[in-house]
């Protein structure tokens, strides 16, 4: 599929996260220029205030955005909110600097002259200080609007949305037309905000101080005050489109999934099952991120449901680190996850997607590999490319060399597809993978047998806010429904034909419930 094909197929996508990535960086900017050009003006008055306040913007700057983004979901939880806070904060420093710098540049000899025709201090500040400092405020709010837009993109891994979703969609499913349909629009909007706020800089500049003659200098101020009037209306209307508005009798649940492929499937078959067979409205927020980010969110209510993995919340969630069969693993979850944290854990569905090694066929054949065990004999000499998890949890890494008497030679942290490329490009030796992945036969890669049995059963499971559940029970015998005809050969086939054939999840999901007669076919 060539990327004018993707865009056909996709366009109603790309235009609904172009318009919500607009309405979070609107927000974001608004908010930095109300809370930075009063601190540019407070510091510039109060110069003992000017470098605490300076520093605390300069650290701010200098933090990582994912490492700002971790650290608020905790307090502020998934969705617009923390995304909003997070690129506020990056935007504050070149506004409260311009802001400062263009005040405190001001010729001393016309504030003299200000004060001396009889103006208050706030007049002085009104009427001569802010006008002329304008033209470098604005600069400031230039270079953190531009910059908001770029940063806006990691929205979409807390369920904010914007075009970051498709990036990072298409990172995950290596499909290089999703990477630029996200990307593409993104730079264009940001060129867009660059030009638009250079109008306002040039609106803002006193005319006299203009090249060019009075009568063409009005002429293009008209033009740009035209194009200003349209922006800010189709701005409002932007706002008026994607705000969401649900009736107070409308039934609701809000559905959420991890950031990789199976989720969104699971998800979307989750989703269009309940939306075709009873009256609720799902609210989808997918691709969240991590196992610790979805439960977050569904312990605080911010979501009522998402797919879990039993070997995941056993281990990783409720910490233990025992080995059980499968069947004793679901009882302890269950049991657990309701009586800790109210959440109602509903029937395995019938495939394990596990963790598993894979090499190519090229390395499996060179060094005789079939199992894990296998590895001991050229271990030191490999690297090795795993998720983030499955570099630090017992269930992961540490725990298989224990178990099997081996050490990686080195190890790198890859998350989602680009770790599958990274194999084929011969960059790492050996990937972690789950035994469903649509990249496993996509690059026709060899699954190591876990013969000593190391890794626990990661059975597909609903789990369920126990007041939700209450208020939805139809919804109980639809996902146990699903669960029964989802076999490990199926959601490898799904995920198969997102990760190779480049469909999207939705689609994908929805036809199967339509050829499984369902959900009825448009």
């Amino acid at each position: 599929m060539s990327f004018i094909d993707y865009i056909a197929n996709n366009y109603e996508q790309i235009i609904r996260l172009l318009l919500e990535h607009i309405k979070l960086t609107a927000i974001s900017v608004g908010f930095a220029i109300l809370i930075g050009v009063p601190l540019g003006i407070l510091i510039s008055y109060a110069k003992r205030v000017s470098k605490p306040i300076l520093m605390v913007a300069n650290i701010i700057q200098a933090i990582p955005s994912m490492a700002l983004l971790g650290f608020m979901i905790p307090f502020l939880g998934i969705g617009m909110v923390p995304a909003i806070v997070a690129v506020i904060l990056y935007s504050l420093l070149p506004i409260i600097k311009n802001t400062y710098t263009g005040i405190d540049n001001i010729n001393p000899q016309t504030l003299e002259a200000a004060k001396g025709i009889g103006l208050t201090p706030f007049q002085v500040l009104t009427k001569v200080q802010i006008p002329l400092a304008l033209p470098v405020i604005m600069a400031g709010v230039r270079i953190a609007s531009v910059t908001a837009v770029g940063l806006m993109t990691m929205a979409a891994f807390i369920g904010a949305g914007g075009l970051g979703y498709l990036v990072f969609s298409g990172i995950r499913t290596v499909n290089n037309n999703q990477i630029l349909a996200g990307a593409i629009p993104a730079c264009l909007l940001a060129l867009f905000v660059d030009f638009l706020i250079g109008l306002v800089e040039k609106l803002v500049t006193p005319i006299s101080l203009q090249k060019g003659e009075n009568s063409q200098k009005k002429k293009k101020r008209g033009i740009q005050k035209g194009i200003l009037t349209v922006t800010v209306l189709a701005i409002i209307a932007i706002f008026a489109l994607t705000t969401r508005t649900n009736a107070n009798n409308q039934r609701v649940i809000t559905i959420g999934s991890k950031d990789f492929t199976e989720q969104a499937i699971l998800g979307n078959l989750v989703a269009d099952l309940i939306e075709s067979k009873t009256d609720i409205v799902v609210d989808r927020r997918f691709d969240l991120g991590g196992t610790q980010v979805c439960f977050s969110a569904l312990n605080k209510g911010e979501i009522d449901m998402y797919v879990e993995y039993s070997g995941t919340a056993y281990l990783s969630t409720l910490g233990h680190t025992e080995k059980k069969d499968k069947d004793q693993i679901f009882d302890i979850v269950k049991e657990e996850f309701k009586s800790k944290y109210d959440i109602d854990v509903l029937k395995q569905m019938s495939f394990n997607n596990t963790y598993a090694l894979a090499v190519t066929e090229e390395t499996a054949s060179k060094y005789q590999l079939k199992k894990v065990s296998d590895l001991a004999k050229i271990a030191k000499t490999m690297k090795a490319g795993t998720t983030f998890e499955f570099l630090n949890r017992e269930d992961g890494l540490p725990g298989l060399q224990k178990e099997y008497a081996f050490t990686i030679g080195e190890t790198f942290a890859i998350d989602g597809a680009p770790r599958y490329t990274a194999l084929v490009n011969k960059d790492v030796d050996v990937i972690d993978a789950f035994t469903t992945d649509g990249l496993l036969k996509k690059f026709g890669l060899t699954v190591l047998e876990d013969d000593k049995g190391f890794f626990p059963p990661y059975y597909a499971m609903p789990i369920v806010r126990s007041e939700t559940l209450a208020q939805y029970p139809e919804i109980i015998p639809l996902l146990e429904e699903l669960g029964e005809i989802l076999t490990n050969d199926t959601m490898l086939e799904l995920n198969y034909q997102v990760d190779e054939l480049q469909k999207s999840p939705e689609a994908v999901a929805k036809e199967f419930l339509q050829n499984q007669n369902l959900i009825p076919s448009e």
